[in-house]
């Protein structure tokens, strides 16, 4: 039945929205499609309220303002990181939870970054006028990355925003978005792990689900609590079911419209390597914390982000596996050459297939090195990121700002500098561990003999020359970072730091590799560029592009599913909790905290804790604001079950869902399990309560 659902999906092209699908452009909504189907007509300022109220956590993941006075809320593991940064062998946030009961007890998080979209502007037309027709991929590429430099900086100096020029339809498009950045956030309230994260790994894609995953910041500004100019109002009732609900968030990428050369590549190339690095790290990384608690702690961000991971890409790989989706993909890729054939108007959309197929298997031949070297995947530790960052940052500044990696423009410069001085704790024994494992990875991958290998081992085995690196390098000190960040080229390279020259001694194939990429991404872009004109004029403009980390409009209905022939309600229940733990004997990882147990008296049995609609997300959406007709914040996403996973490639909403905590358990929780009443009345009320 599924697979008959996904051909007949694929046969229609990605363009036109089915069911509930579309992660839509806040600057191009469905208003034709919510009228035809919930009649409802979202006005531009119910848009621009609920963009302006929405926020992106630059390492990753979504959140939304819920106070005049800066609260914002997210998932617990979008704020984990944060969590981990400011936690020690004392003080362990990520497992034990905190709440700050009034602002001067709030905590500053060391390296967080968030953003919030400002304005949207066209640019394709000034980016591609920059670009020679005849030119070849390398030229074209630099022109490119030249003009968006100069527009992203230009509006920068302009504004003060940050700047980032998006690429959407793989080329057929360029946005610029301007951000307003907040860099002093503060951590307010986190429950304990065990209770965001109920049912751990086994439960995880999973539903039904009973778990608190929120964590709420608040945002500064000159020292004083941010006062943003939209945020959300809390709705102490939640949904309903069959209620119409919005997701705002920045889901990270989806490859749906990928052509099936390319998806193919996935399949037999990038997923299967990708799942394999994946599994052994976290073998790796479940050992090492088996063997202590203080190793536990230390590992216990990399250890979820591991098995999150590799459980979504298994996901994935599955639905690509998937013979249904597979053959939905290929009939309406063929459906749609046939009506490209013959006709001389679009013979260059019909040659882009054979150039994406032939860029799609040159980057594929050298994908398991570049992923190893430019992507450092052979590298895996904290202090390898910093020395490259360090050796790079002496390379590219000198450089005019449109012929540096992007990374390195001028537009940038203020994130690079964020993370590149963060006091955040780095471990050495835990440095070592993953070094080793993954400079042993390398050799495993392209051979103990290869030249390369034998340059990076200098003659020793993966742990002694991890061990060299990790007890020589001065990285992991920010003010040494400082220092030679400040003192340019010259400094660089008169620390003579063992991890930046082993920086130094893999950047020549490493910006070969990247060299390479990035002609032939050119090359794709540009195919794809002439396919998306191509099914534009005739199909009609109306659709939505990939993912691409940045701010996306979802709806759909809060709604159940029937799963293996038996019905899935859309909700579950804090009493749910409870009879869970019951049933599995509170064993881990079906244990209740002791504050859980305690209050169990005093909790409300029939308040909804998760539920599932059919909004339209992927990862990168998770601590999304799930908001009403009324734009009220009635949920959280945190989660897609199983079925959704393969929604990265098509959507199918059979059985397919996300999954959002309910407004009304974190105001059940807040009040009666943490006693944290005057949060709780914050986020009812809107403002923070007066200070004595």
């Amino acid at each position: 039945m599924k697979s008959c659902f996904f051909a007949c999906l694929c046969l229609a092209l990605p363009l036109a929205a089915r069911a509930d699908e579309g992660m839509w452009l806040f600057n191009d909504p469905p208003r034709a499609l919510l009228r035809d189907r919930y009649h409802f007509d979202p006005s531009d300022a119910w848009l621009d309220h609920l963009r302006l109220a929405s926020v992106r956590f630059n390492p990753g993941g979504s959140g939304s303002f819920v106070s005049a006075d800066g609260l914002l809320i997210s998932n617990h593991h979008v704020g984990a990181d944060a969590l981990q940064k400011l936690s020690t062998s004392e003080k362990n946030y990520v497992r034990d939870g905190f709440y700050a009961r009034t602002p001067a007890q709030e905590i500053k998080c060391l390296d967080l970054e968030l953003n919030v979209l400002e304005s949207i502007e066209d640019v394709t037309a000034r980016v591609n006028a920059a670009v020679a027709k005849d030119a070849d991929p390398a030229a074209a590429f630099a022109a490119r990355r030249g003009i968006i430099a100069d527009i992203e900086k230009q509006s920068q100096e302009q504004t003060g925003l940050r700047a980032d020029v998006v690429t959407l339809w793989q080329g057929g498009a360029y946005h610029l978005y301007r951000y307003k950045r907040y860099t002093d956030v503060r951590l307010v309230f986190a429950p304990e792990q065990q209770a965001a994260f109920y049912g751990g790994d086994p439960d995880n894609f999973e539903f039904p689900r009973y778990d608190l995953d929120i964590c709420l910041f608040r945002a500064y500004e000159d020292g004083q609590p941010a006062r943003p100019s939209e945020w959300l109002r809390f709705s102490p009732e939640g949904p309903r079911d069959g209620d119409l609900v919005f997701v705002s968030g920045n889901p990270g990428r989806t490859s749906r419209l990928l052509t099936v050369a390319e998806l193919k590549d996935l399949r037999d190339q990038s997923l299967p390597f990708r799942l394999l690095m994946l599994r052994d790290r976290e073998v790796l990384l479940e050992a090492w914390s088996a063997r202590g608690g203080e190793n536990a702690r230390r590992a216990k961000e990399a250890v979820f982000g591991v098995k999150n991971s590799r459980k979504a890409l298994d996901g994935r790989l599955a639905g690509l596996l998937s013979p249904g989706l597979m053959a939905g993909k290929e009939a309406a890729e063929t459906q749609f050459k046939a009506r490209l054939a013959g006709k001389p108007e679009w013979a260059e959309a019909l040659a882009a297939y054979d150039r994406i197929a032939g860029a799609a298997k040159i980057m594929g031949d050298q994908s398991v090195k570049y992923n190893l070297i430019e992507g450092a995947a052979a590298f895996n530790c904290d202090s390898f990121g910093l020395a490259r960052a360090l050796l790079r940052a002496s390379q590219e500044r000198p450089k005019p700002n449109g012929r540096r990696l992007r990374e390195y423009s001028d537009s940038g410069r203020a994130s690079l500098e964020l993370a590149l001085f963060s006091a955040k704790p780095i471990y050495p024994d835990l440095e070592c561990l993953t070094l080793a494992d993954s400079l042993a990875f390398l050799a495993g991958e392209l051979g103990a003999d290869d030249p390369l290998t034998r340059r990076i081992l200098a003659g020793k085995s993966p742990r002694e020359r991890a061990l060299e690196l990790i007890d020589g390098t001065a990285v992991r000190d920010a003010a040494f970072r400082r220092k030679l960040y400040d003192g340019g080229a010259a400094a660089v390279d008169a620390a003579r730091d063992p991890m930046i020259e082993l920086a130094r001694l893999i950047d020549p194939d490493a910006r070969a590799l990247r060299a390479v990429v990035e002609e032939q991404t050119e090359v794709r872009n540009q195919a794809h560029a002439a396919i998306a004109r191509a099914r534009n004029a005739l199909e009609g403009s109306s659709g939505y592009p990939d993912a691409t980390f940045t701010l996306r409009l979802a709806f759909g209905a809060v709604k159940g599913y029937e799963e293996n022939g038996r019905p899935v309600p859309a909700f579950t229940t804090l009493d749910g909790l409870y009879a869970r733990a019951a049933k599995m004997h509170n064993r881990p990882p079906f244990d209740l905290t002791p504050l859980w147990t305690s209050r169990k008296s005093k909790v409300n049995p029939g308040t909804p804790l998760n539920f599932v609609s059919a909004d339209d997300i992927i990862g990168g959406n998770s601590g999304s604001p799930v908001v009403n007709r009324a734009g009220e914040f009635v949920g959280i996403i945190f989660d897609g079950n199983l079925q959704s996973l393969p929604w990265d490639y098509a959507y199918d909403d059979t059985e397919g869902r996300a999954i959002s905590v309910d407004s009304a358990a974190i105001l059940e929780a807040l009040n009666t399990v943490f006693r944290a009443a005057p949060l709780a009345r914050e986020l009812t009320t809107g403002a923070l309560a007066p200070q004595r």
